[in-house]
């Protein structure tokens, strides 16, 4: 669902890329119907960087300021809470990358003990629930974050 400019001729749509692994946010002219420019925001691979691309085909168009920082401002967000994990210590960042990759992000709540067992061993007690937020959406007592 489009997410409107409050002047309406503006609009960002946000979706999931899965196998970019990625967040794409396109700023839109709605009258037009026309994408403007896209940033992407990589979500699990720490060695990407965000992005923002520019049709080089399309017309020429003068975007407002504002939009345009209204369109950052929504990057940004995506990017602070989609890459925060990744501005941890680099060796938090490598244990979470590690796991989210062999679990894909999700554990049931049978191998949770086991998965827990294996985090508590690569990082210090301190830093658990860090860990296990950022690759799982966990609590150390296995419940969600929005439990």
């Amino acid at each position: 669902m489009p997410f409107p400019h409050p002047d309406g001729a503006y609009a960002i749509t946000t979706m999931y890329s899965v196998p970019d692994d990625a967040w794409y946010l396109e700023l839109d002219l709605v009258a037009e119907q026309r994408n403007l420019v896209t940033a992407i925001v990589p979500d699990e691979d720490p060695a990407r960087e965000p992005t923002v691309c520019f049709n080089p085909h399309g017309q020429h168009l003068d975007v407002p300021y504002e939009v345009m920082r209204w369109f950052m401002d929504q990057v940004e967000e995506e990017i602070r809470t989609s890459r925060a994990w990744m501005r941890l210590r680099p060796e938090l960042v490598g244990v979470i990358y590690q796991l989210r990759q062999e679990y894909l992000g999700v554990i049931d709540d049978d191998d949770f003990r086991h998965v827990l067992a294996e985090v508590r061993a690569a990082v210090p007690e301190a830093d658990l629930p860090t860990v296990l937020e950022a690759a799982f959406g966990r609590k150390p007592d296995g419940t969600t974050m929005d439990q």
